[in-house]
């Protein structure tokens, strides 16, 4: 009866305080939320309040900030979609064959990529950021089109070392009967393979996405910001003169830009968790 009333305790202490540090997570977010319907000077002057009365500016902060500049607003939107669209896909499809040849290709090469894939994870950006500049101008990857493969380059990591602990407890059996009967390399993987990989497919997915989406320095240096702008990008330029900030438009297109990222988290979230506990435990 003492451990069973222990054991009570701990789990209402352990459920209080995690509830407070959700808590303390959310607050910068609410914080956004509340000033993104206020007037600029109340922004600087009296920040944590709730805007009412001449505190309270609508939906023009929203306004002036899609369009604030010569550059449409949307135009961003769209580069934003697309670039983080384009990046997980290729992401996706590239690292879970590769995952699969190293996972049943055991050689000495096969160990060196891996190996490589997973210390590219501990290498710092700022490390290869001016090379990976110079390089992107050289071979054409400077633009929204392309930059998708600097993407695949960076993600490349995580991806390879989340999947390949998945396939190692993938039966080999499967794969054995699919070959007897006439499937060739190709169609076992996109038949037999990738259905099976599903759950770390979500959860790699779901972290790629966030992390491009969110992502600021790397459009930011290969990109050309007088054609092309991201949502990230967009919003560090809500400028006046003499670098002079409406942060009144600022937070409301900061809330416009998380947004989503925080609909498509909060909607697959449940895979998470099973992704990652099943390509990194299993195997």
């Amino acid at each position: 009866m003492a451990n069973l009333k222990r054991d009570r305790s701990i789990n209402t202490f352990l459920t209080v305080l995690f509830i407070i540090l959700s808590l303390i997570w959310v607050y910068p977010v609410f914080i956004v939320v509340l000033n993104s319907f206020k007037i600029n000077e109340f922004v600087k002057t009296d920040t944590f309040s709730i805007p009412a009365g001449e505190q309270f500016a609508g939906f023009s902060n929203f306004i002036k900030g899609m369009t604030f500049g010569n550059y449409p607003f949307f135009k961003s939107v769209f580069y934003s979609f697309y670039i983080t669209i384009v990046s997980t896909a290729l992401i996706l499809l590239c690292t879970s064959m590769s995952a699969w040849y190293i996972s049943r290709v055991d050689t000495q090469f096969c160990r060196l990529v891996y190996m490589l894939c997973v210390f590219s994870m501990i290498v710092p950006f700022q490390m290869v950021m001016f090379t990976l500049s110079k390089t992107a101008d050289v071979l054409k990857l400077n633009t929204p089109y392309t930059i998708p493969v600097i993407y695949l380059g960076f993600g490349a990591g995580l991806a390879i070392f989340m999947l390949s602990g998945f396939v190692k407890a993938v039966p080999l059996e499967m794969e054995e009967a699919a070959t007897i009967d006439g499937c060739g390399p190709v169609r076992t993987f996109f038949q037999i393979v990738l259905p099976v990989l599903k759950p770390t497919l979500i959860s790699v997915a779901i972290l790629e996405i966030m992390w491009v989406w969110n992502d600021y320095l790397l459009p930011y240096l290969v990109l050309d910001r007088n054609r092309f702008m991201t949502i990230p990008i967009h919003i560090q330029y809500l400028k006046g003169s003499y670098g002079a900030v409406d942060l009144g438009a600022t937070m409301a297109m900061i809330l416009m830009g998380i947004i989503p990222v925080i609909i498509f988290y909060l909607t697959c979230q449940k895979y998470i968790i099973k992704g990652v506990a099943a390509g990194a435990v299993k195997g």
